[in-house]
């Protein structure tokens, strides 16, 4: 009886180590499974890291092993950043969600088609507009087409774009970067500040650097981004996509990161000093289908969760944000492609399994 019992105690110690252990044994094989060359993931509450890891390498084929500072393009997960930072504006007066584009910019009214003229920033941050579904891989407008600093090939980028017919499809919600762009020069004009200079601001007393374009442009050793081919991306900056700044051009580090989605959920629960808990629940919760950077959903387990889902061509970033059980789960892999998109999802059941508290 005493063998039989030290048997079966022996056994369910070794369920339980296994069950206990983190999940970065379970992540790498997936990222060599999914051939995902560097992996990231962390799993948060309000106020704890349950775990935080950085797997693989930086580059395929080198020895350029992942560290907690890497830095990951954030591709769409931009939004939710750039829709905070509209956020703060308009509790500090500077705009509000009903000012509309061309009343901020009336000179670029004329040419404009008639169905962009009442455009709200609200309009533009929550895809309820009929602009068309631009992104990076559209081949027009041409590099040199338009001259100048970046804000200025923005604002000649909304002066071709709104002379484009709009979309005729009966749905409300049309998923165009455009929006971002043109909530992005309204930003910059009633603040009287870059977006580069807003995102500075809202990065420094968060304790977050954040960054903009491919990590290696300015810095070879560290992380590059990988098309589905496993091709390492080009050691350069893509106009398109700096004309798409405010839509999804941030990178950033997984610990950095960590500190903009644990803000989220401190906000969520009132315990944030920048926005009401009403605030950020509106951030999150206030519209259906797409919120402000958010995508509004609730699981019938765990409760209302917000989540979106970033890929630039080279990169792929997910997060979920849980307000009812205080978790957050994000993902990062330094390539975009059908089989690492799948990886992510394993990981990121695996994860929910183990950290969602149910």
């Amino acid at each position: 009886m005493k063998l039989k019992f030290a048997v079966t105690l022996a056994l369910l110690l070794s369920i339980y180590t296994l069950h206990a252990q983190p999940t970065f044994r379970f992540a790498d094989s997936i990222g060599k499974q999914y051939n995902i060359p560097e992996i990231a993931y962390a799993v948060v509450s309000a106020d704890s890291i349950y775990e935080m890891k950085v797997l693989g390498v930086r580059k395929i084929h080198s020895s350029l092993v992942a560290t907690p500072n890497d830095r990951f393009r954030l591709g769409s997960n931009t939004k939710a950043i750039t829709g905070f930072i509209a956020a703060l504006l308009v509790k500090r007066g500077k705009i509000s969600w009903e000012t509309k584009f061309f009343d901020l910019f009336p000179e670029l009214k004329q040419g404009s088609k008639k169905e962009y003229h009442n455009l709200t920033l609200l309009n533009l941050l929550t895809f309820r507009t009929r602009l068309f579904m631009y992104t990076y891989t559209y081949a027009q407008p041409v590099k040199g087409q338009f001259t100048g600093s970046a804000a200025e090939q923005r604002y000649q980028f909304a002066r071709w774009f709104f002379k484009h017919d709009p979309v005729t499809a009966g749905d409300s919600i049309n998923f165009s970067n455009l929006g971002y762009v043109a909530a992005g020069l309204m930003l910059e004009k009633t603040s009287g500040k870059s977006y580069r200079q807003l995102i500075k601001e809202l990065g420094n007393p968060l304790g977050i650097e954040f960054g903009f374009g491919r990590p290696n442009a300015t810095d070879t050793k560290q992380t590059w981004g990988h098309n589905a081919a496993l091709v390492p991306e080009a050691k350069a900056d893509d106009y398109k996509l700096d004309w798409l700044e405010a839509a999804g051009n941030l990178n950033c580090t997984l610990p950095g990161y960590v500190k903009f989605i644990q803000l989220q959920l401190k906000g969520l629960k009132g315990q944030s000093s920048m926005l009401s808990r009403q605030e950020f629940d509106f951030l999150h919760f206030g519209m259906p289908r797409f919120t402000v950077g958010w995508l509004p959903a609730v699981d019938n387990k765990y409760g209302a969760f917000s989540f979106n889902i970033g890929n630039p061509g080279t990169f792929l970033s997910k997060v979920y944000v849980y307000k009812d059980i205080d978790r957050a789960f994000i993902l990062f892999a330094n390539v975009q492609s059908d089989a690492a998109d799948d990886g992510l999802d394993i990981l990121y059941d695996e994860l929910k399994r183990r950290y969602s508290g149910q």
